[in-house]
Parts: C-alpha cells; structure tokens; sequence
C-alpha cells in the first residue's frame, strides 16, 4: 500500500501534463471496473498505447479501479440487468446479439454491461475533475513543500542526489 502512495507521489510530482495524467486514470477505470478479458478492454489498452496517456497513472489507476470494484460489483450487476430487462430495450438487444461481433463484446452479461455503463458515465466528470486536482496540487501543495527547510535538506542530500541518478 505505501508503495501505491509513493508511486502516486511519484505520478503527480513527474513532468507529464495534468491532462496525460488524468487520462491516464480515466482510462483505468473501464480496465479496473470491468471483467479484464473483454474486447472493450483491448480497445482501451490500444487507445492507451496509441495516445498520450501517462502509463504510470493508468496502471496505478487499473489497481485503485480493481480494489473499487469489489465494492461497486453489486451496483454494476443491478444496473446491468436493469438495463438488459427493460422492455424499451430487447428488440434493440435482440438485434445486436444476432451479430457475431456484438456478441464477442458479451455485453449480454450483467456485471459488464453495467460496469462498462457506470465507467461510460463517470469518463470524462473523472477526467475533468482529477486535471483540476493535479492543478491545484501542484500549484498549491507542492509549491508549498518546496519551500520547507526539511524538503531542502533532503534534496541537498547524498542519498537523494544517488537517488535522483537512479530514477533517471
């Protein structure tokens, strides 16, 4: 767990834009709430290696999104079959399952259908809310901490600059 906190310190304090990083994370959350082995996953790990996305951020984001989604499984499940029950919606079912590439996406299941729903929903509030965040964090917090006489003395440090050399 600490390691998970310091690779989170290490992922905000890097170089990448608050945008890379906050894709990132968002990007995690269809590979952390879903079942892994889906075509739709596949397509987000070939948009996360094709676009700009801060790597560090989107497996961090894939284990967070993972130990959350034992929470929430309950929740995905009822809005999956919420979702494939409603009387609105079978011919449109119907249809998509007579196609074999629709069927391959197994959006037939419910845990999938209603986590793939809560990830589509939450994208880009998740997105635009952690680029304000990381913003403010490093405009404000860490700012802030450079100035303490104890961050100076630590970066003055042999171990730190061995450190330094090492993680370069």
């Amino acid at each position: 767990m600490l390691g998970m906190l310091a690779n989170l310190f290490k992922v905000l304090n890097s170089d990448a834009s608050p945008g890379q990083v906050a894709l990132g994370f968002a990007f995690a959350l269809f590979i952390g709430l879903t079942p892994f082995l889906s075509l739709h996953n596949f397509i987000i790990l070939f948009l996360v290696f094709i676009i700009r996305v801060n790597l560090s951020a989107f497996f961090l984001g894939c284990a967070l999104f993972s130990l959350v989604a034992y929470g929430i499984d309950p929740i995905s499940i009822s809005l999956g079959q919420l979702l494939l029950n409603l009387p609105e919606l079978q011919d449109f079912w119907i249809g998509l399952y007579q196609s074999d590439f629709w069927r391959a996406t197994k959006f037939n299941h419910t845990l999938l259908l209603g986590s793939l729903t809560i990830s589509s929903i939450l994208f880009i509030p998740l997105f635009l809310i952690l680029t304000q965040l990381i913003n403010v964090y490093r405009d404000r917090f860490m700012k802030w901490f450079e100035t303490l006489k104890i961050s100076k003395l630590i970066k003055a440090s042999k171990f730190y600059k061995l450190y330094e050399k090492l993680g370069a």
